[in-house]
């Protein structure tokens, strides 16, 4: 049990054990072991362990006492079994259990009855390897081979005076050590098997999530849910472990659920290969489920009851040290603790994985086998694109981008011309495997003679086998052999091919443990070359499983920076800088910059901000720029007092530092706080354009014309920032016309043709603005940039898709003839109407926009009427979105102008949902909704709907708003309600004068005419 606890097991920072499907697996498997394991052999069940397994209980002190097996004691607060199970009353009522063999085992797990997969998890966190203690040190399962386990315990049962009664003990602990072994080599094989396999999900993964979450029910209110259950149409499960009916397990679904949370209301969520979602519910009149998602993916049931119930994420999130959340760590795959020998015990079971992956050093040092790693990731590749996909909503692990993992190995042919510096190093790195101590400082000193900056030096000193001399010499006792080798791997490091070889060698953990050593030139170099071999994701994590971020963090305490200096405070100052060099590499990883936060970098990084030595504030604002796309980070940097600091920092006369600095100030500027900040220092900049006192100072410094001269001849990179900027600005109507003046209408119109997403983002957001004006319009029109708005909606990207939509709106508004432009475009209502079944809110809601718009033209709502528009609007009435919600009343009350609509709207639905749009506080959709139901309440059985649902309340109250276009809206729906009541009176009347009669219906005729 041991082995898979320290290998396969998910830890949290506290050493508990995270709430994960592996882990539920293991639990299963012990639990299956122990539980009954007294019974089925009473010889090892009555065996004193050789120490106690000792553990704070689930259950709590009363509840052991009402257990008959106990004798009476004097004690209130202990109680005691043969000297063998000793459990101790301690704060809040927990019960300290002290067990000492297999039977009083028998009896803890027994008293938990349902709750024994909680006791096991709570005695293996109080005891991380108990078959040490159970057996004994020697018996601690540390290794996963077969022929050293039984060589042990051969040697363990020889001895020339070892009696009888020895001898058969010896031989039930034997036996005793054989099970737990095979036990635990069988679940580490179970569990490396399902990690190595597809992230797809399996009945298997589902039921022990179900099973873990349903031991975590209850009305306590300690417990995070109250309840789950199987839906009651599809309880059994059938042979291949699926609970879903045959038709349906072909679309990947597995079961179906029914959580009833404590603060919100039951929700219906199905189990499928691809992940967990929420449908659209468990119908009791019909007993069956509507099979349609209606949110976003989740890779367990544990991360979508973390993002819908606050309750839940609270109860599940245990507290660690430095308090962060448990289940923050655990959603975000955030590493284990730092300690050595946790890291140590990390890296060796992600190194396992990693193994099946690369080449063996063996061949990588041959170098004949790289075509086949290449064929490997290649084939690799399809895989790890539906990975992304089926995790697509969450945050990826590393912020930057990896070339040089797929980069192509280069090695010299035996009869090509090589120069002669490449056969002097092959001499010199000869004399460093077979010379003394003098000779290999001097063939060091040697080598760095050479222009090691040149790929020729740098794959001659990898070719000749120097790589691996020049990390053994890291080794050494001798600090000049360190030095000098260290030297010549942070300059050769510069490369690729020499970052991924020192990677394979094991490098980078000699380079982390020389972290610790006094010497700081020693400290400085390890740190520098970290930094240039932490460039890809590989290197990154075993930097971080053998603790060097918490190492690197604790270079970064530099006592003076802008005192009097002196050679040692330099030294410090150097060594600061190196580290921060490091953790920028590093930070491309968001569990990296998890992992530095928690190892405290905020307050050091911005007491290093406040240093006037550029070349340590590059690394350091470096670093800040990608640990500010946490929003941990972004906080921080404001309320630490780093604002200030960076905006002073723009004003430099280093190119480099001014360029980190407003990057990171773009990622901080978000928040409406740090945007006033920024203006209150007096640091504005383009990327801070969101703020409408910025752009009025940008209008004072000409800045839009700058910006239009850079939207050609320059890098996408630099273009998406540009078009962002205008985008932002062009909120404004005098810097539209400005946009329009500098001829940058043009340009925009000219990028929609890219495909950087991105870049199409941004560049769909500024046409769309600048189109607003008449003026503008003209010329988008005439560069035809609606067509290509239009044909963006075809994108693959939901961002890009929803962002052509918006511009398509102020499009249609402000052209000439602007109903016939969109029946120009060949299927381009059909398209509209088919984005209307996207999955995405955001898209969803921009085509409501579009379809807002288009509608006002008579012959185009027709034709998408047509196409059935209509049912697919009314069956998104249901939504929770309050923008949807905005767009979507505006859409339906424009399409009630044709036909029968506003009757189908009613027949379909569509009417009881609009009216608790009224409920929400946005005026936005109270305006539009006022619209939609205005429309609607033309036709009698729609206002009959609306005053069952008690709209004339909510419509009383909106008569008085200051919105004009509301009032009418809403006193014009009242009016008709009135008329319709009216009417059905007057009716009712008349009848009542001829001797009966369908008073009802003669009401609906009057009030229809």
């Amino acid at each position: 049990m041991g082995l898979t606890l320290t290998k396969a097991a998910d830890w949290l920072d506290n050493s508990k054990l995270d709430f994960s499907p592996s882990n539920q697996i293991i639990l299963t498997d012990i639990l299956k072991a122990v539980d009954g394991y007294s019974k089925n052999n009473p010889i090892g069940g009555k065996m004193k362990f050789s120490e106690p397994l000792v553990w704070d209980s689930t259950l709590k002190f009363e509840d052991f006492k009402k257990t008959e097996r106990f004798p009476e004691t004097e004690s209130e607060n202990t109680l005691q079994l043969d000297e063998l199970l000793t459990v101790t009353k301690q704060e809040s009522e927990v019960a300290h259990v002290e067990c000492h063999s297999f039977d009083m085992l028998q009896l803890v797990l027994d008293a938990c009855r349902s709750k024994k997969t909680a006791e096991v998890r709570a005695c293996l966190e109080g005891n991380s390897d108990p078959v040490s203690k159970i057996l004994g040190n020697r018996y601690a399962c540390n290794t996963e081979d077969d022929v050293e386990f039984y060589k042990q315990a051969e040697e363990d049962l020889q001895g020339e005076d070892i009696t009888y009664e020895e001898f058969e003990t010896k031989k039930v602990v034997l036996k005793m050590a054989m099970e737990f072994h095979n036990l635990d080599v069988r679940m580490l094989r179970s569990v490396q098997g399902l990690m190595s396999k597809d992230s797809r999900l399996s009945p298997r993964l589902v039921e022990a999530e179900f099973d873990c979450l349903k031991e975590l029910s209850g009305s306590e209110d300690e417990q995070p849910l109250r309840d789950i259950e199987p839906v009651p149409c599809y309880v059994h499960v059938f042979s291949n472990g699926y609970r879903a009916p045959n038709f349906r397990q072909l679309q990947g679904d597995i079961a179906y659920f029914l959580v009833y949370l404590k603060d919100t209301d039951v929700i219906c969520v199905t189990a499928g290969t691809k992940g967990w979602f929420v449908n659209k519910g468990y119908s009791k009149d019909t007993n069956d489920v509507d099979f349609e998602r209606r949110s976003d993916l989740y890779g367990s049931l544990f991360a979508l009851l973390r993002e819908r119930s606050r309750h839940f994420r609270e109860r599940t999130s245990r507290k660690s040290g430095d308090g962060e959340t448990a289940a923050d760590e655990a959603a975000d795959g955030a590493e284990k603790p730092d300690q050595e020998g946790d890291a140590d015990q990390q890296a060796a079971r992600e190194e396992a994985e990693e193994r099946k992956k690369d080449p063996t050093l063996r061949w990588v040092s041959l170098g004949t086998s790289e075509q086949q790693s290449q064929e490997r990731r290649s084939a690799r590749q399809p895989q790890s694109a539906a990975a992304a996909a089926q995790q697509s909503d969450e945050s990826d692990s590393e912020s930057g981008t990896d070339e040089e993992e797929d980069a192509v190995e280069r090695r010299h042919e035996s009869n090509a011309d090589l120069p002669s510096e490449y056969w002097q190093i092959g001499k010199f790195v000869r004399y460093l495997k077979g010379g003394n101590q003098t000779s290999t400082i001097i063939s060091l000193c040697a080598l760095r003679d050479f222009q090691l900056n040149t790929e020729v030096c740098q794959l001659a000193i990898r070719d000749v086998g120097g790589l691996e001399v020049l990390l053994n010499l890291l080794e050494t006792e001798e600090n000049r052999c360190k030095i000098g080798s260290l030297k010549i791997l942070k300059e050769i490091s510069q490369n690729p091919q020499i970052r991924r070889a020192i990677a394979d060698l094991g490098g980078l953990q000699t380079l982390v443990n020389i972290l610790k050593e006094p010497s700081k030139d020693l400290k400085c170099l390890a740190a520098e070359t970290i930094a240039n071999v932490a460039k890809f994701r590989r290197a990154r994590r075993i930097v971080r499983q053998h603790g060097g971020i918490r190492k690197l963090v604790s270079l970064l305490d530099c006592p003076a920076l802008n005192g009097p200096t002196s050679p040692e405070i330099e030294r410090d100052i150097e060594v600061a800088r190196c580290g921060a060099l490091a953790l920028w590499s590093l930070s491309n990883s968001t569990k990296n910059k998890r992992a530095m936060k928690r190892a405290g970098v905020i307050p050091l990084l911005g007491k290093l901000l406040k240093s006037r030595h550029e070349d340590m504030l590059i690394p350091v604002v470096g670093t800040l720029q990608e640990c500010a796309s946490e929003p941990d980070y972004r906080v921080a940097i404001r309320t630490e007092g780093m604002v200030e600091d960076l905006v002073k920092n723009l004003k430099s006369d280093n190119a480099e530092l001014q360029m980190h600095c407003a990057s990171t100030i773009f990622k901080c500027a978000e928040e409406e706080e740090t945007r006033d900040l920024v203006r209150s220092y007096d640091g504005l900049e383009p990327m801070c354009s969101m703020s409408s006192k910025n752009i009025r100072k940008f209008q004072e410094l000409n800045v839009i014309e700058k910006l239009v001269r850079l939207l050609s001849d320059q890098p996408e990179e630099v273009l998406v920032n540009v078009v962002g900027a205008l985008g932002e600005m062009a909120a404004e109507k005098e810097n539209r016309h400005a946009i329009r003046k500098a001829g940058g209408i043009g340009p925009l119109v000219q990028l929609l043709t890219g495909t950087n997403q991105a870049l199409l983002v941004n560049t769909t957001r500024a046409v769309g603005r600048c189109a607003q004006e008449k003026e503008n319009m003209a010329i988008i029109d005439r560069m035809d940039g609606v067509r290509l708005l239009w044909s963006l909606l075809k994108n693959p990207n939901p961002e890009v898709q929803a962002s052509a939509a918006y511009a398509i709106c102020p499009c249609i508004d402000n052209v000439n003839d602007a109903g016939e432009m969109v029946r120009s475009y060949v299927g381009g209502l059909e398209l509209i109407v088919h984005l209307l079944r996207s999955d995405n809110i955001k898209v969803l809601a921009a085509i409501c926009a579009a379809v807002a718009s288009i509608a006002k033209d008579e012959e185009n709502l027709a034709v998408l009427t047509d196409h059935g528009v209509i049912p697919l609007l009314a069956g998104l009435t249901r939504t929770q979105d309050e923008e949807l919600k905005r767009h979507l009343s505006e859409a339906i009350a424009c399409c009630c102008a044709w036909g029968n609509n506003r009757i189908v709207f009613g027949k379909e639905g569509a009417v009881a949902p609009l009216v608790s749009y009224l409920r929400v506080k946005d005026p936005k959709v109270h305006r539009s909704t006022a619209r939609a139901l205005h429309e609607l309440s033309r036709h009698p059985d729609n206002c009959i709907t609306m005053h069952e649902c008690g709209v004339v309340r909510h419509l009383l109250g909106l008569v008085g708003s200051d919105d004009e276009a509301l009032q009418l809206a809403a006193s014009g729906c009242i009016a008709n309600i009135r008329r319709l009541a009216m009417a059905n009176e007057k009716s009712r009347q008349s009848s009542k004068a001829r001797g009966g009669g369908n008073g009802g219906a003669n009401g609906k005729a009057v009030a229809a005419k």
